[in-house]
């Protein structure tokens, strides 16, 4: 789903136009406040209004307030197509997955899941986080055969990450990114008054260009975004890069 990101971020606007691109599982990578609520909500804003099934948005708790504040936002035709469902516990999560193919109505258009991390601290161990991210994958097909061969359903999870994190980590992060080939890194980026500010950098995954953003959030939650430059030749998909300045 990196293309979903990519209108989010760059908002473009018009039709769908690399649909392998639009079907890669993405995995959206940051540390604690980087933004990917509020990414992952956004997502959601935009795949809601482009008049296709309903969104399933999994987390853990409630929100105690919508994290962007666009015009997209405040459509309630936007809002009426998400989905929440809170999953309290790893065994309820992967419940609501196995019994998906249960599900009456639209089969949703896309499938997010915010707070990964939260789930695998339960059970740390790398099967049972294969295990989680190829049912996520499975669930994320059933969808997809649901809707019809011409569409299908995206699938987009958010992890945090740590800045030191130890080698059951970074074991846990090798094993995920094999399960989801695009990725979107968050980093948060030097502040500016009265705003939070980071870089989001997405490589999707071999099938598109590598591009960065810079993302400021303003109090009251309103989202402004600039495209920054990404040196040429440069195919890192672990981190964005240090280059270039605030704009």
């Amino acid at each position: 789903m990196a293309e979903t990101l990519r209108r989010v971020l760059g908002r473009a606007a018009g039709p769908r136009e690399n649909t392998a691109e639009a079907e890669l599982p993405l995995l959206l990578l940051g540390g604690p406040g980087s933004g990917k609520t509020a990414l992952l909500f956004a997502a959601a804003l935009e795949a809601a209004g482009d008049g296709r099934g309903p969104i399933l948005f999994l987390t853990r708790r409630p929100m105690q307030s919508l994290p962007s504040r666009t015009r997209a936002t405040l459509d309630p035709l936007r809002l009426q197509k998400i989905r929440f469902q809170y999953p309290p516990s790893t065994s309820e999560l992967l419940r609501l997955l196995c019994s998906a193919h249960e599900a009456r109505g639209p089969a949703p258009s896309l499938l997010l899941l915010d707070g990964l991390e939260e789930y695998l601290a339960e059970d740390p161990g790398p099967q049972e986080a294969a295990y989680l991210a190829a049912l996520l994958l499975d669930t994320a097909a059933h969808f997809s055969h649901r809707v019809g061969p011409a569409r299908c359903c995206g699938l987009i999870v958010a992890l945090q990450t740590q800045e030191e994190g130890d080698s059951g980590d970074a074991l846990q992060l090798s094993l995920l990114q094999r399960y989801f080939p695009a990725q979107c890194w968050l980093r948060l980026d030097a502040p500016v008054p009265g705003q939070r500010c980071l870089r989001a950098c997405l490589e999707p995954g071999g099938l598109g260009p590598r591009a960065e953003w810079w993302v400021a959030f303003q109090p009251d939650g309103e989202m402004t975004v600039t495209p920054l430059p990404t040196p040429a030749g440069d195919s890192s998909s672990n981190k964005c890069s240090n280059s270039g300045g605030r704009p």
